[in-house]
């Protein structure tokens, strides 16, 4: 019969709460360094956020031109544009911001005859393979919606591990959900990446990882709090973390090959998505072994789930780490 592999030996146990503070420290300089980032850089806002036109083209006759169409639509007197050469051949994206309506004409009005400018302006070499056009105040409306969208993830998970543990687990896991979040628009505040509905929903996929592999190793130190009801906390957490190492390396490899494969050979639309899924897999993974525990034993948790004995509250858990 076949034996499954483990990626971590059963008798190895890495002492990851033994060196806890260092990985805190890291994980919290980061997370202060994407703030920086956040606050000096902002995020770059796609058109589903800022609102404008934006136009997938592909030259038919060549090789694109960046700088000669950069030219050519800079004469429309249309405000800010971005052009982005794409990893195709021949393919670039063209970003235009919201124009401002004339007298008489509403705002969308204004926005549709952009698209019969570049049209114009580039000629029939390039063919247009995809536009989208977002008013501004529509683009509002999402980007409302989708921090409602996230807060609103963040509040269920709270209270499903909570009835599923108890409040203290909750907290720990939502601190460690809002560590993978808030370095995550940092690279992409950084890295200046385009940031709109597609990369929302990312972040909420990133949310559902993230927990479900802090619940794997939350239930073990739940199991283990039963069975060692002697053993001194710290040393039951890095038993259970190491316990479950392997079903969360060997989970996030394998899922991060088939993002991988979704980011290399997908198209343009969803880089942007395979991209956060990438480094929130990476991260996330990150927190639920390194991150997740300690901020449990900070926050302390009870002893004894069968009632009879006392508990090992905030302070005593302050005390041993």
């Amino acid at each position: 019969m076949f034996k499954g592999v483990d990626f971590w030996p059963h008798n190895k146990r890495l002492p990851i709460m033994d060196v806890r503070k260092f990985f805190i420290a890291g994980s919290m300089i980061a997370v202060l360094l994407a703030i920086g980032i956040i606050a000096t850089r902002g995020l770059n806002f796609g058109i589903d956020f800022k609102g404008g036109s934006l136009f997938e083209v592909r030259q038919t006759s060549g090789k694109i031109d960046v700088a000669q169409i950069r030219k050519t639509l800079g004469e429309l007197g249309l405000g800010e544009i971005q052009i982005q050469a794409l990893d195709l051949p021949g393919e670039a994206l063209i970003r235009v911001e919201t124009q401002k309506p004339a007298e008489g004409q509403n705002a969308e009005k204004a926005q549709q005859a952009v698209e019969g400018k570049v049209r114009s302006a580039l000629g029939p070499d390039y063919e247009f393979r995809r536009t989208e056009i977002v008013g501004p105040a529509v683009s509002g409306e999402l980007k409302e919606a989708g921090v409602i969208a996230v807060l609103f993830a963040i509040a269920g998970i709270l209270v499903y591990i909570w009835f599923r543990f108890e409040w203290q687990f909750g907290v720990a896991a939502i601190l460690a959900l809002v560590h993978d979040i808030i370095i995550t628009l940092g690279v992409f505040s950084l890295l200046r990446l385009d940031f709109g509905l597609s990369e929302v929903a990312a972040l909420l996929t990133l949310a559902g990882y993230s927990i479900n592999d802090t619940v794997v190793v939350f239930d073990r130190i739940r199991e283990n709090l039963r069975r060692y009801k002697r053993m001194a906390l710290p040393e039951l957490m890095n038993l259970s973390i190491n316990e479950t190492l392997s079903r969360t390396v060997l989970t996030a490899t394998t899922t991060f090959l088939a993002v991988l494969a979704l980011y290399v050979f997908g198209t343009e639309v969803i880089k942007g998505f395979s991209f956060a899924m990438l480094f929130g897999i990476l991260i996330g993974t990150w927190s639920s072994i390194f991150v997740a525990s300690p901020f449990l034993l900070w926050i302390g948790v009870k002893r004894d789930w069968s009632g009879e004995g006392g508990s090992a509250t905030g302070a005593a858990a302050k005390a041993k780490a």
